[in-house]
């Protein structure tokens, strides 16, 4: 499984080869490619059909059409629906190119932060299914900092444990306490406890006046309190 970068350039070496132009590589072998199918998260281009039913429409196409020659390109298919629904549909076309690979030696390339399928042994133990992912150095390894993570954007062997959102987040000039709160909720949901309402002290304060005004009202007696008097408390004249 490749990064979108490596896929997309893998996809335009293939294509300058074919057409005869030049190829950015110190050497390469590129086999002949019949077709090149991409499902990559396209724009709907009107509202009838949502991304993730484009991605459903390019990824069945791929499954159906492909031969022994063709490349397949897929970019973070499964994301657009409920995690398990997205998870067991990039299982099962895993598991389709990995049984025809045997058969047709199909040539593909694939993305995905869903890593929840890599480590709850989703995928078919396979010779055909080869893990890559993006170089990441973190100078202390106790550090949990994302402050502390470098890219190095090299293409190595095995899977990535992490998505590094929150770094991406920073890097992407969220601020800061967008960012801190997004690693708060992600360490509690990672520890299945509740998560506490975060409110402000504008918030606390009208929570709090909401409360006082419910509690006098249920103490005022409708027969013998005076009205105005009552009104005027709740609703001191500003000033």
């Amino acid at each position: 499984m490749a990064t979108a970068t490596a896929k997309a350039n893998v996809a335009l070496v293939v294509f300058l080869s074919h057409i005869g132009s030049f190829v950015p590589a110190d050497s390469a072998t590129v086999g002949m490619t019949d077709r090149i199918f991409c499902a990559m998260g396209s724009k709907p281009m009107t509202t009838e059909q949502s991304t993730f039913m484009i991605d459903l429409h390019q990824v069945g196409m791929m499954l159906r059409q492909a031969t022994s020659r063709s490349l397949c390109l897929l970019d973070e298919f499964g994301k657009g629906t409920l995690t398990e629904d997205g998870i067991g549909l990039l299982g099962g076309t895993i598991n389709h190119f990995a049984i025809h690979g045997h058969i047709f030696l199909l040539q593909v390339l694939l993305c995905t932060h869903l890593t929840e399928i890599l480590t709850d042994n989703f995928l078919p133990q396979s010779e055909q299914i080869k893990l890559y992912t993006m170089s990441v150095l973190r100078p202390d390894s106790s550090s949990t900092s994302s402050d502390d993570i470098i890219f190095l954007y090299r293409l190595v062997p095995g899977h990535a444990l992490l998505s590094y959102g929150l770094h991406c987040a920073r890097l992407a000039g969220v601020p800061d306490e967008v960012v801190e709160r997004a690693a708060f909720l992600s360490e509690v949901f990672k520890s299945k406890k509740p998560i506490s309402r975060l409110l402000s002290q504008n918030l606390l304060a009208k929570d709090q006046h909401y409360k006082d005004v419910v509690s006098k009202m249920l103490a005022f007696d409708a027969y013998k309190g005076d009205l105005d008097i009552f009104f005027q408390d709740i609703f001191p004249p500003e000033s």
